[in-house]
């Protein structure tokens, strides 16, 4: 449901560093929900991949074995390359289920406001599967029947597996704690609306824990008076005790500056937001209409690295770079390491603490490229050009990029990605989050080696805001395909290289 209710908890928790944590109950049972919703997706690729490859091999039978339909001319089917055509057929069906977002979780709505888009999907997959089979010019060909029928026993087997995982999908989260904590701006008849609604989508496994007055009004009576914590000004206390997971504005008449307030408030420490309905107006990002039963909700679209499968691709790429990276690299850091010693007292390793996924802090792994008291006097400052802290080897480390290479322990420990927004230190995030509009956003993944504002000439002493749009672009794009040519353009990216 956006950015909200399906990933806040999964990949924005409480930041760490900055905002009390939650209670260790409260992450036992998010960790729960995350388990359960990998068991669900995984569960629905599986199952679409029996219904597809089944229905495909009924189809199968239903024109070649059971007599129903007259062979013509047509000759009998090689029954191997039907197994073929039907193990490539799955293969092709889920990359289209996926891309349709089949595989979202957790799952809100009915089952019938489902059916569309699975008839739509398995409509893309006959049609894609028929012009493949085609293409090949296989001996026999394919059989036209065979590829018609598909598609109605192919729909047939992944509604009812749907169907059936519906339900399990449904019945299960009952049984789940409800960990996300739901404040309702308003004590309309609208807010109390939500509560129930809520109630109703246990997938959403989210209980209404507050309602917040927004004006003189009596509250409508079925908001109930033990849930009313105040007003509009008590939601930041909530909030920085972390007792709020998600905000849900339902007062229809909250002036413009109080929703960007609103808006502005959740952004900056990572908790979801929903408006019913305008705040087409208040974002640059794009925005979604949902359905929560008859209520529409309008959030702020999922970014790409908010699905799971997604996330488990660029896992694989960071472990796999990784490995290569530090073998390729070692070389390379034992030649800095004597250079380091030869040149400047001191440790070949430099740590620093830093801001990564959900503003966790961890320690950063670097070459070391300035004397060991660079800071004891100015404090926490940005590197300059010239910068008289530096020594010459490290220079020459930083303007090629080599005193990175380290970070790729970072990133196979699951502290760092090779690509993202570069981590920042505790003492600027800090200083940035509430002068800068979004900018706790580039939290919501693992801070990168390398990355889209770094290859575009934007580090060092550089404007935070165009950072911010940079990194921004990257969340709201991110493909293998991006990763791969950013990875490419930092071997030749020099700009503010100090």
């Amino acid at each position: 449901m956006g950015r909200g209710f399906n990933s806040l908890s999964r990949h924005h928790p409480f930041v760490r560093s900055l905002v009390p944590s939650p209670a260790r109950g409260y992450d036992a049972a998010v960790r729960q929900q995350d388990t359960f919703d990998v068991i669900c997706s995984t569960a629905a690729v599986v199952a679409d991949a029996l219904a597809v490859f089944v229905g495909f091999l009924l189809a199968v039978a239903i024109r070649f074995d059971t007599g129903w339909i007259p062979l013509f001319h047509e000759q009998p089917p090689s029954r191997d390359l039907y197994l073929y055509g039907a193990g490539v057929g799955t293969i092709l069906f889920l990359f289209i289920f996926r891309s349709l977002g089949l595989y979202v979780r957790p799952q809100t709505g009915s089952f019938s406001d489902k059916i569309p888009r699975l008839v739509r999907a398995t409509g893309w997959g006959i049609l894609l599967a028929t012009a493949l089979a085609f293409a090949i010019r296989t001996d026999p060909p394919f059989s036209r029947v065979v590829t018609g029928l598909s598609f109605f026993t192919i729909l047939l087997l992944v509604l009812l597996e749907r169907w059936l995982l519906f339900r399990v999908e449904w019945n299960g989260a009952r049984h789940l704690a409800e960990a996300k904590r739901v404040v309702v701006v308003g004590t309309n008849r609208l807010a109390a609306h939500l509560k129930e609604a809520l109630k109703q989508t246990p997938t959403l496994r989210a209980h209404v824990t507050a309602f917040l007055r927004t004006n003189g009004s009596p509250p409508d009576p079925a908001v109930p008076p033990e849930l009313i914590r105040g007003t509009l000004d008590d939601l930041a206390g909530l909030i920085e005790r972390g007792e709020v997971d998600q905000v849900i504005c339902a007062d229809f008449s909250l002036p413009h500056d109080k929703m960007s307030e609103l808006l502005l408030l959740s952004e900056r420490h990572l908790v979801g937001f929903h408006t019913v309905p305008d705040m087409f107006g208040l974002l640059t990002q794009r925005v979604h209409i949902e359905m929560l039963g008859d209520i529409p909700l309008l959030g702020i679209d999922k970014w790409p690295l908010d699905y799971f499968w997604n996330r488990a691709l660029k896992r694989l790429e960071d472990i796999a770079g990784s490995l290569l990276g530090l073998i390729v690299s070692v070389p390379v850091i034992a030649v800095g390491a004597v250079l380091i010693k030869r040149e400047s007292p001191g440790p070949i390793f430099y740590r620093q603490e830093r801001c990564g996924e959900g503003g966790k802090c961890f320690s950063i792994l670097k070459l070391r490229t300035m004397r060991c008291d660079a800071e004891a006097a100015t404090g926490p400052v940005w590197a300059q050009p010239d910068d008289p802290r530096r020594t010459r080897i490290g220079g020459w480390l930083r303007a090629h990029n080599l005193d990175e290479l380290p970070q790729f322990w970072n990133v196979l420990k699951g502290e760092m990605s090779l690509v993202g927004p570069r981590p920042e230190r505790p003492h600027f995030v800090e200083q940035f989050k509430d002068d800068i509009s979004r900018y706790m956003w580039r939290h919501a993944s693992k801070p990168g080696i390398t990355g889209w504002a770094q290859v575009n000439g934007l580090r060092g002493n550089t404007s935070i805001r165009d950072r911010i749009q940079y990194d921004l672009y990257y969340l709201e794009n991110w493909s293998l395909a991006l990763d791969f040519k950013i990875i490419v353009k930092t071997f030749f990216a020099r700009e503010n290289a100090y």
